[in-house]
């Protein structure tokens, strides 16, 4: 058959004919296969409900599964036979030019073409052609899956592998292997007898519900696990970026201790000059009592000499200064690193209150380092803590995962003993109607016949003995 299929509709008849009945989820793969690649499953889905609810050709039974109309308008019927008989697609153009369309029935059915999308025995073509369901159906496209429910429902009694085989093949190239694997892959596919196969309409309504919700649940399960791997992942990150502000913070602390202690061996310098200018004046001084009887002789020498020193204490005075200024520094050093380290504060404060008590202030700091050095080891071990509660909480979830598997194996055990209970009411429904067809014999004898309107003359107008 030349051409295109037409519409929606048309995918939907020729893929519902071959396979008598499927549901919206099967349904939707071949369609967004065929035609509409650029919709997503989801949009693909809801046209394919709004288009089946349309057409009065399509209905479902009671497993929600949809069937195609193959009845149709009786209208149709006369362009239902041409088509059989010249068994190629034909337009209503050439209805209406042939000569058989000057009957009157054929030109009511070219005047309502609506009514030919809305039966089941009709396709259109991308052409304008017209052709029948039946014709030429592409078993090549479909899920092998699908191919073997269609073989087995054409055969409910059952069928053997390479029965299956052979019909599975007529319609599409395949291998027993594949076939084989299917059949044990689902558990809707039974094994009756000897190698005999049939297929439970019922449990793979039941299996494919349950597969959805395990397959939700699982999906829930990722989605937090991937929340809280998330949650971890950035808690884990502030943790290093405070250990790494600490590491600075030590480092810097460190330095300003080194530069403290350059500093203070300045001061211990400048003092120690200090000292030895004192001596060297006390000397001067012994000299000048010791030779008081040459003062005037030696005024100018030491008018000199008290000069030098009035220019050592000056230059003692000068260093004091600096010490002054370095001390003014020092304490703009640590009022920076206050505005950096709240922690440091106090510790800070009570530098500046006691600049003079050097060996305290150098047992402080290290104290401080010290407090410093803990307070990383206990981030450390609360990192550790919160890696171990992680891991944790993942086993966690492999154990609600590894319940979930036992819980599906449970309905599954479930679904068969349904089975079982399934197949033994069909067999009390067989031997119910084999009984009600013998009370149908036995009521075609004349002479019971005879007997039950001879009750019913005597009977009230409800049937009831008078």
């Amino acid at each position: 058959m030349e051409g295109k299929l037409y519409s929606l509709t048309d995918v939907l008849k020729k893929t519902l004919f071959f396979f008598d009945s499927l549901t919206v989820a099967e349904l939707t793969p071949y369609v967004h296969k065929r035609m509409m690649r650029d919709y997503t499953l989801s949009q693909v889905e809801e046209k394919v409900v709004l288009c089946l609810r349309q057409h009065s050709c399509f209905f479902v039974d009671n497993r929600n599964a949809w069937h195609l109309d193959l009845e149709g308008n009786r209208e149709n019927d006369a362009f239902y036979a041409l088509l059989l008989k010249r068994q190629k697609p034909m337009s209503l153009k050439e209805l209406k030019g042939a000569a058989w369309g000057k009957n009157k029935k054929n030109k009511r059915l070219v005047a309502e073409e609506a009514s030919l999308i809305s039966d089941g025995r009709f396709i259109q073509l991308d052409n304008g052609y017209w052709g029948l369901t039946e014709w030429e159906v592409e078993a090549g496209q479909y899920a092998l899956k699908h191919l073997v429910i269609k073989a087995l429902k054409t055969h409910p009694q059952g069928l053997s592998l390479q029965q299956i085989y052979e019909v599975v093949n007529a319609w599409r190239q395949t291998t027993v292997t594949a076939i084989e694997g299917v059949l044990r892959k689902f558990p809707y596919f039974e094994l009756v007898g000897e190698g005999v196969w049939t297929y439970n309409p019922g449990v793979q309504s039941a299996y494919e519900a349950l597969t959805k919700r395990y397959l939700a649940a699982l999906n829930r399960q990722k989605a937090r696990w991937h929340r809280d791997r998330e949650r971890w992942r950035r808690k884990i990150s502030t943790l290093e970026q405070q250990l790494q502000e600490v590491n600075a913070a030590y480092r810097e602390a460190a330095a300003a201790l080194a530069q403290r202690a350059e500093e203070v061996a300045h001061h211990e310098y400048l003092v120690t000059q200090m000292a030895e200018k004192d001596l060297l004046l006390s000397l001067r001084k012994k000299e000048i009592l010791r030779y008081r009887e040459h003062i005037n002789k030696l005024e100018a020498k030491a008018n000199s000499i008290l000069h030098q020193c009035r220019l050592w204490v000056k230059r003692a005075r000068d260093g004091e200064q600096e010490i002054t200024q370095l001390r003014q520094v020092l304490a703009k050093n640590q009022a920076s690193l206050e505005t950096m380290f709240t922690k440091l504060q106090q510790y800070k404060e009570r530098d500046r209150e006691n600049k003079s008590k050097l060996a305290e202030l150098k047992e402080q700091h290290a104290t401080r380092v010290a407090e410093l050095q803990t307070e990383i080891v206990e981030l450390r071990q609360k990192l550790e803590r919160a890696q171990e509660m992680a891991l944790q909480e993942e086993r966690q979830l492999r154990e609600e995962i590894s319940l979930l598997s036992n819980d599906l194996k449970e309905a599954l055990e479930k679904g068969e003993e349904a089975q079982r209970s399934l197949r033994f009411t069909q067999k009390e429904l067989q031997r119910c109607q084999e009984q009600y067809r013998r009370l149908q014999g036995s009521l075609k004898n004349p002479l019971v016949r005879l007997v039950i309107r001879f009750c019913s003359w005597f009977g009230g107008p409800t049937g009831q003995p008078i």
